[in-house]
């Protein structure tokens, strides 16, 4: 029986990570040894980037919120607080587009939360 040699797994597997590292500049999408470190690089700082894009949109909403509620003469902390005292249970993605696009129905929600609070 004839050895089967494994060129053709590794040939597989070159392609892959060389495909992967296409449009990188230089040897980083030429050379296998160097485009896989590459690779594995910009697949670690994708991975963190997904994680950090969550914190940065969390971040904008409670700016969001934050300059509705100073408009309504509440401080953020309080308004939050004052929403859990109400029962009223909304996340603060939708907190943030009613501020931008129905300033109304926020402020009915803002009177909400103060009238728990006093």
């Amino acid at each position: 029986m004839a050895r089967i040699k494994g060129g053709l797994n590794a040939k597989k597997k070159h392609n892959r990570v060389l495909k992967m590292a296409k449009g990188y500049r230089g040897a980083r999408s030429k050379q296998y040894r160097i485009a896989k470190q590459s690779v594995m690089r910009a697949l670690k700082s994708s991975y963190a980037g997904r994680k950090e894009r969550k914190r940065q949109f969390r971040q904008l909403w409670i700016a969001r919120i934050n300059a509705a509620c100073r408009l309504n003469d509440i401080s953020y902390s309080k308004f939050m607080y004052g929403l859990k005292l109400a029962g009223i249970e909304m996340n603060r993605k939708m907190l943030s587009e009613l501020a931008i696009n129905d300033a109304a129905a926020f402020t009915k929600i803002v009177e909400a939360a103060k009238a728990k609070l006093a």
